[in-house]
């Protein structure tokens, strides 16, 4: 006895592909079957926007990313890097210096050691921020906690919690100084980093 004709697949298609009405047969899934997709080796996440995610090698070798850099560059070289770099320095310098320079050296060697050992912090970094800017600018943030520490270390260093007029102005305005050079630091960082995305 045959086969019932209609239960036999059309003429052409096999088995393990179930046949639809009128003879017409659908395009497999590619998200069923990566292999059809074109690219097997696409993610999930690749394959909907049509584009393969580029390593960091790839990345390198993209036509614009040496025009980035250069661009990066231009921003970490330039006359605003250059001025918080040098402010930094010399702000550091004076904060180690300002007891010699107030006269307080005698009566509070407490904030001496303080202005001293805060000072030369603050000028190493701005050193440090003018040879690596890359790096060390991405560290404004210490900056301003150390200006921070200035401006109400008279109050928490001193013996009796209390410091000369002449003392608190002077970390108050090198304090508030090391604070705006560290966010200075940080927007010309962030600054770099938009360009050279543009």
């Amino acid at each position: 006895m045959s086969e019932n004709p209609i239960n036999q697949p059309p003429r052409g298609a096999t088995a393990d592909e179930p046949a639809t009405g009128g003879g017409v047969r659908h395009a497999p899934d590619p998200r069923t079957h990566p292999e059809l997709s074109g690219h097997p080796e696409m993610s999930g996440r690749e394959r909907l926007s049509g584009h393969p995610e580029m390593t960091g090698r790839e990345m390198s070798a993209h036509p614009d990313a040496a025009e980035m850099r250069a661009r990066f560059n231009r921003v970490l070289e330039g006359p605003r890097a250059t001025a918080v770099d040098g402010l930094t320095v010399l702000t550091g310098l004076f904060a180690a210096i300002s007891p010699w320079v107030v006269h307080f050296q005698s009566t509070n060697s407490i904030m001496t050691v303080n202005n001293l050992v805060i000072g030369l912090a603050i000028a190493a970094l701005g050193v440090g921020m003018a040879l690596r800017p890359m790096r060390l600018l991405q560290l404004g943030w210490v900056l301003s906690l150390l200006g921070v520490w200035l401006i109400v270390s008279p109050w928490v260093a001193s013996l009796n919690h209390s410091a000369a007029r002449s003392l608190i102005w002077t970390n108050a305005f090198t304090g508030g100084m090391a604070v705006v050079l560290g966010l200075a630091a940080l927007g010309v960082l962030a600054s770099g980093r938009h360009t050279s995305r543009v």
